[in-house]
């Protein structure tokens, strides 16, 4: 039966999902992760980060991701759910905004590769910046102001690249390596995003970059899916001559290159073009029309859909990528993902199943105590100095503040997506706390829409082996429409559905009004919100 592989590079792990297709027949035929920290402890990462003294700078290594696949492919290739020679396609996402920066030696280690040697040997000394600034990383302020008054202004960068200039996004990353390391920036011959760095070492050479990963780096015209020379000359000199071309989602750049079907037996399988992690989630989510969205529940909290027409958030909060499926993808993204609701619960004693039992313990709205869980630098909204801010909660209080680590990020994703316009009627829910049902009743609640839980927790990896599948179908001839790329993968799981209470849903649109209130008076921007609070407390008393 044939076999589509999916990998998925993320902050934290490397993720391989494969699945077999034949006619109705499908499954998920392996399934595995190799945890960056557990695996290969000799780089010193810190949940996938390397440590660093400022706090608003985040690298990881690139040489470790290369040890990575290697080790991966070793599992694969060991494992007896599937038969290597079946795979006829593979693809993959990185985490979004990362980048890889190749020197002059890069071009010949990727063609010369030797199957008597390991992977990361071969590739040491290719680096002209061992570390790789990533998504995490918030230390491009000055950067992000330079490129923004080059083009003529926040919104011109918006309408031209779909997002403003924001710290993480990969060509303000450039301009701070070009300012600071001009040499360094002069001898790179490369300039690869975490996706096609990835791919490049599969096939044996530089891959191009995919619309919806390119659109992470305010370098990419949106509406054209070509870079913009203006976001370019804004950013560093001679630039486009470092990139990778773009290249469309189900392009087929070549056959896995003979390293790996020779050191691991591997076939000559196609490599299609990587995207980014979002992007791929979008496909492993089944979000392929509109009215559904996804909220991706892992390290990061993210909210995504599908639009048809470019567009851009007029507060310049959110993101709009390329989406692999045509048309756009509009996302924001909150930092205080996993590792907030984590503090909470270690701040409290608790494992999840008591989290779950104290967040029954309070009511819809908390009473009107509203905690900011910013305990890192926020993207959404930007916050640089990170601390949580509470409003009417006491820090002691075990479930007050459950509760409201969970409505908090609720509230922020729905308050923060009002401008995309889709009009929601259901949500697909994935990643780790997806499998909280208490955390999807509050979401249900603020959104007043139904939540299903989709795929395994994976939805990246297995977007990626979807995409696979779909360019592999195509390259024979077969356009094959979306909806039927995804059947049978991303159905929700059965009993799964929560739906909304209404009178909740009544409690959640008044605390919107709340939540605002404080979130504008901690960035500075309104007043004390005690009165917003007691008004909606004195409201709660007589419900």
């Amino acid at each position: 039966m044939p076999v589509y592989l999916g990998l998925d590079l993320s902050t934290q792990s490397l993720t391989a999902v494969a699945i077999e297709v034949s006619g109705r027949e499908r499954r998920v035929a392996f399934e595995e992760s190799l945890n960056f920290d557990a695996a290969l402890p000799q780089y010193g990462t810190r949940h996938g980060v390397l440590p660093q003294t400022d706090p608003l700078v985040a690298t990881s290594s690139p040489l470790m991701w290369a040890e990575a696949l290697e080790g991966m492919m070793e599992m694969i290739a060991r494992d007896s759910s599937i038969a290597l020679a079946d795979i006829r396609a593979i693809s993959g996402s990185g985490q979004q905004h990362g980048s890889v920066y190749f020197g002059a030696a890069a071009a010949q280690a990727l063609a010369s590769l030797d199957a008597a040697r390991s992977l990361e040997s071969q590739m040491r000394g290719v680096f002209v910046r061992p570390e790789s600034p990533i998504w995490m990383d918030l230390s491009t302020a000055a950067e992000c102001a330079e490129i923004t008054a080059a083009v003529g202004g926040p919104e011109r960068l918006a309408m031209l690249t779909g997002s403003r200039a924001f710290e993480r996004f990969t060509g303000p990353q450039i301009r701070k390596f070009f300012k600071e390391l001009p040499a360094a920036y002069r001898s790179t011959t490369r300039i690869h995003l975490v996706s096609s760095y990835a791919a490049s070492l599969l096939v044996g050479f530089d891959a191009p970059m995919e619309p919806g990963d390119g659109s992470g780096m305010n370098l990419m015209d949106l509406a054209r899916s070509r870079w913009s020379s203006e976001a370019l000359a804004a950013t560093a000199p001679d630039l486009e001559a470092k990139l990778t071309p773009i290249a469309a989602s189900w392009t087929v750049v070549g056959p896995l290159a003979t390293y790996w079907r020779a050191r691991h037996g591997f076939p000559a399988a196609k490599v299609v073009t990587w995207s980014g992690d979002n992007p791929c989630s979008l496909v492993g989510t089944g979000i392929v029309r509109e009215g559904t969205i996804a909220v991706s529940l892992g390290t990061s909290d993210t909210l995504f859909g599908l639009v048809h027409e470019p567009c851009y958030d007029p507060s310049l909060t959110g993101n709009v990528f390329g989406s692999p499926t045509g048309g756009y993808m509009p996302l924001i993204c909150c930092k205080n993902g996993s590792l907030a609701r984590e503090r909470i619960r270690d701040e409290h004693r608790l494992d999840w199943q008591t989290f779950a039992r104290a967040l029954g313990e309070r009511p819809a709205g908390n009473g009107g105590a509203i905690l900011l869980p910013w305990f890192d630098a926020e993207i959404t909204p930007t916050v640089l100095e990170p601390g949580p801010r509470r409003y009417g909660l006491d820090p002691a209080d075990a479930a007050a503040n459950v509760r409201a680590v969970v409505e908090a990020q609720m509230l922020s994703l729905a308050i923060h997506s009002e401008w995309m316009g889709v009009k929601v009627n259901r949500i697909h829910a994935t990643g780790g706390a997806s499998q909280n049902p208490a955390i999807l009743q509050v979401m249900a609640d603020v959104f007043g829409a139904e939540v299903c839980v989709v795929g395994g927790g994976n939805a990246a990896a297995l977007g990626a082996a979807l995409r696979a599948y779909h360019a592999d179908q195509r390259a024979g001839g077969r356009d094959m429409p979306w909806d039927e790329v995804v059947a049978g993968f991303t159905e929700p799981w059965p009993a799964s559905t929560v739906h909304p209470i209404p009178d909740h849903v009544s409690v959640y649109a008044e605390m919107r009004k709340v939540y605002t209130a404080c979130e504008a008076h901690a960035l500075g921007r309104g007043p004390d919100p005690a009165p917003v609070i007691a008004a909606f407390g004195r409201a709660a008393g007589q419900r």
